[in-house]
């Protein structure tokens, strides 16, 4: 074989032939280097880095529903009749006492007194009744003296307890229908004075379901009424939250929530939970859950409607001086995949009885590198990590399209450094156009 010559670094090497050039390459620590030189170099990924911290953490659940007044009433008509007058329109503010309906009263007024007049009636008819009684409990006491002398026969004495009796029945059905009047009487009174219908409470006037001029009916057991208008306390609001099942056992009275209102996306609105309900409820699409009722605080300057739309941020966990790292750096990898090296430094903190481990990212000497960590509570931003990372080290936080694919040894740059060093290559690169000869 003759004699090869290699050139490395701007240097001749000569060997002795094909096989000592193989030995070099492959057998030498100088051949290594060499291998390492040849060997195509794989682009490093560019990736943010963020350092980990320690702060509190607020775990919260999320929980939709409906804004609704805590104070909401709807007015019905007690009687049926025909409405007369509507004094304020919808959007008015009422206060509590004012009238709010007025209904036809002729007819309620005719039934009063007639009531009244049966009243009458029946009343001459017990003054009646108790003058029979009177007439006939004399004849009797008579009878029974001479009954008891034994000038009258027992017939007769007989006769006269009957008519005693009888009359003594038809004083007490009379007094009974007295009584029946009178209650006419005041049921026609209460009839009549429902013609008037007032606000029970101050609020606005939210929805009005009539006009002048129409019948109003009365509900019956299977049969709702008419409702005539609604009136609500704007002041004082609910979010009614539809907490789903497997959450309602961490939801608690007191805890403080962050209630985002659809018509209000700006900023939020504080709130506070104030009961918890107890009953099981099935949504429209099918889901199960519990009410929550949290307290909105108001605001003069975006005022609550009823029946908006929001979604609260419920406040179940507050941990202080914890550390935390970005909930995007916190990954799920199979254990089979991560390196020996990378389990034997892991130690306790995988459970090797799992598939997957969580493990974070960082960066030494250029490279991405696979860390376990033993994490606890989380929220949309951080996660709290129990174990395996110190406050001030940095991790990998993105973008996710590199996190997703990020492997162990892999060669990595500072997006940050990588923007600098762009930034400095296109400086030099015009100060060279700059200085060229002929350039102006």
């Amino acid at each position: 074989m003759g004699k090869g010559a290699f050139i490395v670094g701007g240097l001749v090497l000569a060997v002795g032939g094909l096989a000592g050039a193989g030995y070099l390459l492959t057998q030498t620590p100088m051949g290594e280097k060499l291998r390492q030189n040849l060997k195509p170099k794989t682009p490093s990924v560019s990736v943010r880095l963020e350092p980990v911290r320690r702060s509190g953490l607020t775990r919260s659940i999320s929980a939709p529903g409906l804004v609704e007044p805590r104070t909401k009433v709807e007015i019905s008509a007690q009687v049926s009749a025909r409405i007369t007058a509507l004094p304020f329109d919808e959007g008015e503010r009422v206060q509590a006492g004012d009238v709010v309906v007025r209904l036809d009263a002729e007819d309620l007024t005719a039934r009063l007194e007639a009531a009244k007049a049966g009243l009458r009636a029946q009343e001459a008819r017990l003054r009646g009744s108790e003058a029979d009684l009177a007439v006939a409990q004399s004849d009797f006491g008579r009878k029974k003296e001479l009954y008891d002398s034994g000038d009258i026969a027992k017939m007769e004495f007989e006769q006269a307890e009957n008519r005693y009796n009888q009359a003594v029945s038809a004083m007490e059905m009379a007094r009974a229908d007295v009584e029946i009047a009178r209650a006419q009487i005041i049921e026609a009174e209460r009839d009549l004075a429902h013609a008037v219908i007032a606000s029970p409470i101050d609020g606005i006037l939210t929805t009005l379901n009539a006009e002048e001029g129409e019948l109003v009916v009365v509900g019956t057991l299977n049969t709702p009424g008419s409702i005539i208008l609604e009136v609500a306390d704007l002041s004082d609001m609910l979010l009614m939250a539809r907490v789903d099942e497997s959450n309602i056992a961490q939801v608690k009275a007191a805890q403080e929530a962050t209630v985002h209102v659809n018509a209000y996306r700006d900023r939020p609105f504080p709130g506070v939970v104030e009961r918890v309900g107890l009953e099981r409820k099935q949504w429209t699409d099918g889901t199960y859950y519990y009410e929550a009722e949290i307290k909105l605080e108001e605001d003069p300057e975006r005022p609550l409607l009823s029946g908006l739309s929001a979604t609260a941020e419920i406040a179940v966990q507050r941990l202080d001086d914890v550390l935390l790292a970005p909930s995007q750096a916190v990954l799920d990898r199979r254990i089979d995949e991560l390196p020996k090296d990378v389990l034997d430094r892991a130690g306790a903190l995988i459970d090797q009885r799992k598939t997957f481990a969580s493990v974070v990212y960082r960066v030494e000497n250029g490279k991405a590198v696979a860390t376990p960590v033993s994490i606890g509570p989380s929220d949309l931003a951080d996660t709290v990590i129990l174990g395996g990372l110190e406050e001030a080290q940095e991790v990998i936080t993105g973008p996710f399209k590199a996190l997703v694919d990020l492997k162990h040894d892999q060669a990595v740059i500072d997006e940050k450094v990588q923007q600098a060093e762009e930034a400095a290559a296109e400086a030099r690169k015009k100060g060279e156009q700059e200085t060229e000869p002929g350039s102006d």
